[in-house]
């Protein structure tokens, strides 16, 4: 059992300057990003989102293991996102203040927001989601809520949500 104990963890893989919709810079992403070779993006250039393209998704993977997921959805106005029930063995969630109702966890964050515009409303739900095992303990839900802030901003502009 040669070499077992003499691993080396490889370096955190480059982002590209920009990503998830145009949103993400590489340095708001990396602390997710852990360790790794190669990563990969999958993701629509932005977040358009209208009555025919209802849904939006990024994901970021390193050697083939998810680390970043993020996405957007649309529906028809009054229709309300569910969202799943908290799990009695997680740390309850926070508030967060943005939109209309918004939670963090220390895996991630969910916001959505009614959008009443002339010409067309709508609502709107964001998720951001990540892992988080190689972050320092106590640290996530503040990253969580910076994405979220900023997720929130571009969203806002990218969908239209409020244009007059």
């Amino acid at each position: 059992m040669t070499g077992c104990g003499d691993e080396k963890k490889a370096a955190a893989p480059q982002l590209p300057e920009r990503t998830c919709f145009g949103v993400f810079t590489r340095s708001d992403l990396e602390p997710l990003m852990g360790y790794g070779e190669t990563v990969k993006v999958d993701s629509p250039v932005d977040l358009r989102l209208t009555a025919e393209r209802r849904g939006a998704t990024c994901n970021v993977y390193v050697d083939g293991r998810g680390r970043v997921l993020v996405s957007a959805t649309r529906q028809p106005l009054g229709q309300h996102f569910t969202w799943p029930p908290t799990d009695a063995n997680q740390p309850a969630p926070d508030p967060l203040p943005l939109g209309d109702k918004g939670l963090v966890r220390d895996t991630g964050a969910r916001v959505t927001l009614t959008c009443e515009g002339a010409k067309d409303s709508f609502e709107l739900e964001m998720v951001i989601s990540g892992s988080v095992e190689h972050m320092k303990p106590g640290t996530s839900r503040a990253l969580f809520t910076n994405l979220m802030t900023k997720y929130v901003d571009v969203a806002k502009q990218q969908t239209g949500c409020g244009s007059q």
